[in-house]
């Protein structure tokens, strides 16, 4: 495995995770007087990228191997924007009701964010339509990787999961938290896991073959990057340990937002546990 043809691919997948995460947190943090300005940039950037997978489609070198994953990583980065500012989530807005039955949360959970989810399924089908049968499947490839491990983390948080990560959610998305379930581990879990990290080791196989051409390598180790991050990100679900530690420094503009609204946080976060403790 070589610095250039692996580690450079490595290294370049957890900046952009870990960079991009934070500053789409930071940005949420922020008063919601700066969403229109945000959103209207990350917009402009979410097309700007879904035109250049459209222009590298049919190119397979690594260059555009790089080009691609950022693009679909782009345009994942709007739809998590728009989710998080609330502009795309659903049709409910407020929390589980108190003696709601498993059926019955399971549809207002999905109410809350249909949207969303619609959402990403046409993104996903429209970068389909656009690179189907093209050399370069990198863009579509990363998005559907981001879709896939995003449903089985919300799907994980409904059954139940140890950590929550409350903090990751804005004021006005609260109630979600309700749908949330507090456990050690679900029956979900495993399967996810497991069934993830089969298909991240055929990617890293893939990544390492000897025959592999230069494009195959660096695609595929970007992807296997990205998906063992995934799979990183489940065990944090379960394992006694702070991962949101790791974003502190842009967890941070939503504390100062939260200490100069601290009545409506208070009794908005009372609101919140009071329909989430029927629930547990």
């Amino acid at each position: 495995m070589s610095l250039t043809a692996h580690g450079i691919p490595v290294l370049l997948t957890l900046f952009i995770w870990w960079f991009s995460t934070g500053v789409i947190l930071y940005l949420d943090g922020l008063p919601r007087s700066t969403y229109r300005w945000s959103f209207l940039a990350t917009s402009l950037v979410a097309l700007a990228a879904l035109v250049g997978l459209v222009a590298m489609r049919d190119s397979n070198t690594m260059a555009t191997a790089y080009c691609a994953f950022a693009c679909a990583i782009f345009i994942w980065g709007w739809q998590e924007m728009a989710f998080l500012m609330g502009y795309i989530t659903g049709t409910r807005h407020l929390p589980c009701p108190a003696g709601a039955t498993e059926p019955q949360r399971f549809i207002f959970a999905m109410q809350a964010i249909v949207y969303h989810e619609l959402a990403l399924i046409a993104t996903g089908l429209l970068i389909v339509a656009f690179t189907w049968g093209a050399a370069n499947q990198v863009g579509a490839h990363t998005y559907f990787i981001l879709w896939a491990m995003r449903l089985s983390a919300k799907l994980n948080l409904f059954f139940g999961v140890r950590n929550l990560y409350e903090k990751f959610l804005p004021d006005h998305l609260k109630h979600l938290e309700s749908y949330f379930r507090k456990s050690t581990m679900n029956l979900l879990f495993p399967v996810s896991v497991t069934a993830a990290s089969a298909v991240a080791a055929m990617l890293w196989y893939n990544a390492i073959a000897g025959s592999a051409s230069a494009f195959d390598i660096t695609s595929h180790t970007l992807l296997a990057t990205l998906l063992t991050l995934a799979v990183v990100e489940h065990w944090f679900l379960v394992l006694p340990v702070p991962a949101e530690a790791m974003w502190n420094w842009a967890l941070g503009a939503r504390t100062e937002k939260n200490a100069g609204n601290g009545s409506d946080v208070n009794r908005s976060s009372s609101n919140t546990s009071l329909a989430r403790s029927s629930t547990l």
